[in-house]
């Protein structure tokens, strides 16, 4: 994986921050937080989009960000296991990594 695809994966990690602080955020600090983590979230997934073909981009960013906050959900907040939903990601996470697999990347690489 090279380091544009690596920034879209990290973008998507610091989405699953930020969508989690807008649903528990309850102070200064977990929002403030949470803005910067949107901040970093957008200015990779922007940054990527420079490169890669931005659907593709998108796509996995979202795929993974949703992914992400369902599992996180489960681990960190106790939320209930269900096998549908659990199936529902596998098909998700296979779209997102078939999308991957299909984008071709222009030759330059984004400066982060």
């Amino acid at each position: 994986m090279n380091k544009t695809w690596m920034s879209v994966v990290i973008a998507a990690l610091f989405e699953v921050g930020w969508v989690i602080g807008l649903k528990h955020a309850s102070s200064l600090l977990e929002w403030g937080g949470t803005l910067v983590a949107i901040i970093i979230s957008f200015s990779l997934m922007i940054a990527a989009s420079r490169t890669l073909p931005v659907g593709t981009v998108y796509a996995v960013f979202v795929g993974l960000g949703t992914a992400g906050t369902v599992l996180a959900e489960i681990f960190l907040f106790d939320a209930p296991v269900q096998t549908g939903k659990m199936v529902l990601i596998g098909v998700l996470l296979l779209g997102v990594i078939g999308l991957k697999m299909l984008s071709k990347e222009k030759n330059k690489e984004v400066q982060l």
